[in-house]
């Protein structure tokens, strides 16, 4: 039988570039989001080239994650990858100025959303005594740069977590890898700026940004490695970027 990964934020960005190509893999997908209309999008599109199931649930709260996916038919249960890529930026301002709420935003999504799906899954796998986990981190998490102390934060925290989960998992057959992207074209800097397309799209200005297909082509090669082999961690620039925030424009 086909594996069967599951996949938070699928409607859009990353999460849906991953669904795709697992989709061509002829994974069996199981797509979380919180807009049952997207997901129904999505189902849709994927659903002629394999089997689809959808889950709405914030992955904020605990509740509606845990009773989500303990609602799953028991064909659908034995989740063999696990693509935790839900996650926001909520604004851009140095730490004084920071506003809580942001703050709430990206350690409960980033944070606590990584997880609650985490918890609501890994059991299983530690009954199959195999799996795959898949944190998507980001360059964010490895270096610090001004006005991002708490997105930055909480992306170090996925790291951490990455490192943490390897450490307990690994002797139950479970393989975890960490995936940090750069500079990704998608609707993040329009969530970071808050509906604000211009100053988002200067993000992308002057160079050629990877896109969501870019890293669910780094996500396949993970997940697709052989069996002796595990893909800790991967760290994914854009050929103009050499840092975080050092970024050659033309």
């Amino acid at each position: 039988m086909s594996r069967i990964a599951l996949i938070t934020g699928a409607t859009s960005g990353i999460g849906h570039a991953t669904a795709k190509a697992f989709a061509d893999l002829d994974y069996r997908l199981i797509l979380c989001g919180r807009r049952q209309d997207r997901l129904d999008e999505v189902a849709d599109q994927l659903g002629t080239q394999t089997a689809v199931t959808t889950l709405t649930f914030d992955v904020r709260n605990w509740t509606e994650v845990n009773d989500a996916i303990s609602t799953l038919p028991d064909d659908w249960k034995a989740i063999d990858i696990l693509i935790n890529n839900a996650g926001n930026a909520h604004g851009m301002s140095p730490i004084q100025e920071g506003d809580p709420a942001d703050w709430d935003q990206m350690i409960d999504a980033n944070v606590q959303g990584l997880l609650y799906v985490s918890k609501a899954v890994i059991p299983g796998m530690v009954e199959r005594q195999r799996g795959h986990i898949v944190n998507l981190s980001s360059v964010a998490g490895k270096q610090t740069y001004a006005n991002g102390a708490v997105y930055c934060a909480s992306k170090a925290a996925v790291e951490a977590l990455s490192t943490g989960m390897r450490l307990d998992l690994t002797q139950h057959g479970i393989k975890v890898t960490n995936i940090a992207p750069g500079a990704v074209e998608t609707e993040f800097s329009v969530v970071r700026f808050k509906g604000d397309r211009e100053r988002a799209a200067k993000v992308y200005e002057g160079y050629a940004p990877l896109t969501a297909d870019d890293i669910a082509d780094t996500i396949v090669y993970a997940v697709t490695a052989p069996a002796n082999v595990t893909i800790a961690d991967m760290t994914i620039l854009a050929a103009a970027q050499a840092a975080a925030t050092t970024i050659h424009r033309k």
